[in-house]
């Protein structure tokens, strides 16, 4: 029997805590779906999430970053037009100056109120979401 499975991916909302109000960063992607994304990537196989979203950061960004909690699992099977994904974002802290690594094309610092367009996957709905939370304290519904 051949068992189809979505593929687990971690992204991580990255406050830059040493900015005034906080920005977060996000990436360009170099690749196909092209556009402005949070950082993150595909879960390796025999590695947790939170190593994972340790790991992305580090690779995409080119900062460690200290994770805060995990933020919500967005699982839509039309969230990656590339395959079926599930994601477990995280909510991080860095400092520093990011820089592009790995598959970012450029980096870019962004206050929540005015994100870049296009956004990648479901990142829309995302940062919507973390916008809610962070401002108001609601956290995403299932």
């Amino acid at each position: 029997m051949t068992y189809r499975n979505p593929a687990p991916t971690v992204d991580i909302i990255i406050e830059l805590v040493d900015r005034p109000h906080r920005p977060i960063v996000l990436i360009e992607r170099r690749n196909h779906p092209l556009g402005w994304a949070i950082p993150g990537g595909f879960v390796d196989y025999g590695e947790s999430v939170e190593t994972a979203a340790l790991r992305e950061a580090l690779e995409e960004i080119s900062l460690p970053v200290e994770l805060i909690e995990q933020f919500h699992v967005y699982s839509d099977p039309q969230r990656d037009p590339r395959s079926h994904t599930l994601s477990v974002v995280f909510l991080a802290t860095a400092t520093g100056e990011p820089k592009a690594a790995d598959d970012a094309k450029t980096v870019g610092i962004f206050e929540l109120w005015r994100l870049p367009t296009p956004l990648c996957f479901d990142h829309d709905r995302i940062l919507r979401d973390y916008r809610l939370y962070r401002d108001y304290g609601i956290r995403p519904r299932l």
